[in-house]
Parts: structure tokens; sequence; C-alpha cells
């Protein structure tokens, strides 16, 4: 089911949350909501939801104007990051509670409820309870529950942010599975640059309530639209006037046209990656990442005197102040 945001603007006081925002999110995709802290992602997905009403603008769901209509009437699921599931009641119950307040027959609840525990891997742990559960197994929970009534939409607030590094990880390749097999159109909000990289089909990228862009992942990092999505999807690296990738500089023994003078300061090997970080003349620092035979051809050691030039055409010039 396809979601349209247009021009939707939302304030709480003086605070401008979200300013004269639209966007597109097709049929069946997976799109991540990226950026700082208080750049307005959780209230955009927040008014998708039906959460909060936009001061301004319009939210269709399906071709239809959802705008004034409650949250159980849009087709949402929502999953929050703390779970909110329901301490009393076991996993199966806990999963079956959207159908069973729906009233429907206790036959097609039981398959339905079976068949979401098999997909998200839970079907050993239906008689367990909410506190038995690691962090991971709560949130595939709430995703199980949050599906079981077939939403036209998933929307997701930082649905791994309160679980640790390696669990996050497992999670969003299992999300992305997840997403594989059900096929519904789903919105995830995440800080983590390298979350929406791995799992989105989309990104939208987010600051002060406005869209800075929006492109696959692959876009966003090798066509950035200004400084900021440069500076917020992947590493950056300064030379003179100009932001690179630091795998796009080229470290090289011998002045030439176009190149910086560098000096060395320290060559951290990390397994089969290389990173140099650098002073240049101006007293900036900046940093390079290369091979380790590269490093290892070059001889590089600290206080070395060494130049650098893009290796590419993926420099970006910085904004003016």
């Amino acid at each position: 089911m396809s979601i349209v945001v247009d021009s939707v603007s939302k304030r709480f006081g003086d605070f401008v949350a979200l300013d004269d925002v639209s966007l597109e999110v097709r049929d069946g995709s997976l799109t991540a909501l990226l950026g700082p802290s208080g750049g307005g992602k959780s209230t955009l997905l927040r008014v998708i939801a039906g959460l909060e009403q936009p001061d301004a603008g319009r939210v269709l769901i399906g071709g239809a104007d959802a705008t004034f209509e409650p949250p159980q009437r849009r087709g949402v699921g929502f999953v929050f990051q703390h779970y909110a599931a329901f301490k009393h009641m076991t996993v199966r119950k806990n999963v079956a509670f959207g159908l069973t307040i729906r009233k429907r027959p206790k036959a097609e609840i039981d398959a339905r409820v079976d068949e979401l525990l098999r997909l998200v891997h839970l079907e050993g742990f239906a008689n367990r309870y909410p506190a038995q559960l690691s962090g991971g197994q709560r949130q595939r929970m709430a995703l199980a529950r949050a599906l079981a009534v077939q939403p036209r939409v998933l929307l997701l607030d930082e649905p791994f942010g309160a679980l640790d590094a390696t669990v996050r990880k497992e999670l969003r390749a299992w999300l992305r599975r997840l997403h594989d097999e059900v096929h519904v159109t789903t919105v995830f909000v995440t800080h983590d640059q390298e979350e929406a990289m791995e799992v989105a089909e989309q990104i939208v990228v987010l600051n002060d309530g406005v869209i800075e862009q929006v492109g696959s992942p692959r876009d966003l990092y090798e066509r950035p639209a200004n400084e900021f999505v440069m500076r917020f999807i992947g590493p950056v690296a300064p030379l003179g006037e100009r932001w690179l990738r630091p795998h796009d500089v080229e470290i090289i023994l011998e002045p030439v046209r176009g190149a910086v003078e560098a000096t060395i300061d320290r060559v951290i090997h990390l397994g089969f990656e290389v990173r140099v970080e650098l002073s240049l003349g101006d007293g900036d620092s900046t940093w390079v990442q290369t091979t380790r035979g590269r490093a290892e051809e070059l001889e590089l050691d600290e206080d070395q005197t060494v130049w650098l030039r893009p290796a590419e055409e993926r420099a970006m010039e910085p904004e003016p102040a």
C-alpha cells in the first residue's frame, strides 16, 4: 500500500518539527527515515500513523486521504522501541491480542498466530511470558503482534534502539528477510546510518524538519545532494576546500599537480584495511582509508611526508557559511 505525504507541517509550540514535508513511499517498499535527534523522523512516522495530526498538509494511504482518520482505521501496524508488551500475557496471547479484540473466530486466530510464530522463529516460545524472552525475542514478538491484523502499512519507531550492537545486527538482517516474505509497505525510523544503508531500499534523510534527500543507499553515498548528507551518510575526509570519502583519497610519495602535502600522524592496521591519520599544512587533520598491500608498498610510517590527491572525482565543495 503506497503512502503519500503532501506538504505536511507540524509545530509543537515554537518548535517546527516538520516544515512543508512531501514524500512518496511506494507499495511494498522498505523505507528508512534517517537523521539526527530532533530532525523530525519520529514526528513524520507518527503523522503517518495518525498518532499526531499535521497543522497543514495531507497523508494519503493507498490513494485515500487518511489525514483525519484515527489510527485504528488506517490499517497501520506500529512497533515501538520498547515493545509495549502485555507482561501478564504469554507470547501467544500477545500476538493474538489484535485479533482477539476484533472478535475473530478462534480457529482463525490460532492458525494466524501459529503462522506468525513460525515466521518470526518463536514457535518454541509460545507459552513463555515477555520477561522470559531476550530483547531480540521480545522485539520479534512485537513485530508478529503488529503483523497479526494484516496491516496495510508497518511502521517501526527505532525498533532496535534498545538492543545491544550484536543483536541489532542480527535483527537488521532478519527484518530484511522478513520483509522479503511478507511484502508489506514498511517505514522505519533510525538514527543509525549503517542500519539504514543495510536494510532499506529507500532512505529519507531528515534534518531540522525538512527532507535533505531521498534515494537509494548507493545514491546517497555516492551522489549526496549537499554537504549535510555527505557528512551524515558515511565517513568523510577534508582535503583543502573539499570533502571526499576517505577511500577516494590516494596517498603518493612525490608531489604532483593538484596534490596536497601532508604528514602522517598514525598508521592504524585494521586487518585488510589500513587507516592513515594525517595533518595538513594548514593545521587541519584528515584521514585516508587504504589497503594493507598499498600501505606496505608505500612503506607508510609516522612523521612521513606524503601527498594526497583525489582518486576519483567524488569531491564536494563545502557550502558557504
